[in-house]
């Protein structure tokens, strides 16, 4: 069965990288959503667990319950809880979800300082902290998600003025309404090497712990090693004489006769169809004809095939990011945890 293996040690050394940048391990929250990045998150959870990383990010209550036991802090990004769930701070992503949390729940208020996706707007900041307040809520940070930090621009400078402003103001109310001290965040990967002055409580970090941050030239390129691989186990094989075709289509023809093998891995499993004859593995082996749902072919003989090491380099056969390459990666498939 096709199968994914996660580096440690290229793991140890991105977190290595952050901490270093931050100064700080304390500070670093992992963020976990969407199955780790596709990873694996009770993998992951347990390696940084063992690092010493105690903050993660996830999406829902159902991946923070399958971690609760490995961090102190779990912010919940995208779900409500129905009755009062004190072990997790909850995402306030709308003003109007303010009184749908039930009283007494740990909340985040999240401002929107130009995302324009989810957050308060900034001017409406005092009615939010007012309604925060008048609903019971415990109030614990306010926090903000950069459009472009990595990209080159005048936006992530904005952006970072914009929420100094609100950061000045959320301490004010906090005060007033009886709020202790909030935590106050904003960077995720780009953020967190772009800029050493460390304003921010702790920075979200996801592409940047998974080795796989793409900066264009110009900002700053740090040394992160992708940990996961994803290997395919040979179903057969056959020799293809010339003017043979590959495949659905047969969009591969042969030109002289080679030898060809067929993997257990295709797009149901998340490898996207639109890398189909379009991209060599690491080996150097061809990828042949169209991907099926559960097959792939590539040019060689090999019994375990390394389909890629890198999902950057998959995602530009592809046409598309490695997250998109990392979070399709099919949760069946297992994960093993190499050193």
């Amino acid at each position: 069965m096709a199968f994914i293996t996660l580096d440690r040690k290229a793991f140890h050394h991105n977190l290595n990288m952050i901490s270093k940048q931050l100064q700080s391990r304390e500070k670093i929250a992992l963020v976990l959503k969407d199955n780790a990045y596709g990873h694996g998150l009770k993998q992951v959870a347990q390696i940084a667990s063992k690092y010493g990383i105690g903050r993660a990010v996830v999406r829902t209550i159902e991946e923070a319950e399958l971690v609760r036991n490995k961090f102190n802090y779990i912010l919940v990004l995208a779900d409500m809880p129905a009755v009062l769930m004190p072990a997790y701070c909850f995402t306030v992503n709308a003003m109007e979800q303010i009184k749908s949390f039930p009283p007494g729940s740990r909340v985040e208020l999240k401002v929107d300082t130009g995302m324009h996706r989810n957050g308060v707007p900034p001017h409406l900041l005092h009615h939010a902290f007012e309604k925060i307040s008048k609903n019971g809520l415990k109030l614990e940070g306010v926090f903000t998600h950069h459009r472009s930090a990595d990209e080159m621009g005048s936006e992530y400078f904005w952006q970072r003025h914009t929420f100094e402003s609100v950061r000045r103001e959320a301490l004010m109310l906090a005060k007033r309404y009886g709020f202790p001290k909030p935590r106050f965040h904003s960077a995720n990967s780009a953020a967190t090497f772009r800029s050493h002055e460390g304003h921010d409580d702790m920075v979200r970090v996801g592409i940047a712990a998974y080795g796989c941050l793409e900066m264009p030239e110009g900002l700053p390129q740090p040394d992160l090693l992708p940990i996961l691989s994803l290997w395919g186990e040979k179903i057969s094989q056959r020799r293809l004489n010339q003017g043979e075709r590959v495949g659905y289509g047969g969009c591969f023809g042969a030109d002289r006769q080679m030898q060809i093998s067929n993997y257990d891995v295709g797009y149901a499993d998340g490898l996207l169809r639109t890398a189909s004859n379009r991209y060599t593995a690491p080996g150097g082996e061809m990828l042949l004809g169209r991907i099926s749902m559960d097959n792939c072919s590539f040019a060689g003989e090999a019994e375990q095939l390394l389909i890629f090491d890198d999902a950057r380099s998959y995602a530009a056969a592809a046409g598309t990011i490695s997250y998109e390459v990392l979070v399709g990666l099919n949760p069946r498939l297992p994960r093993k945890i190499i050193e």
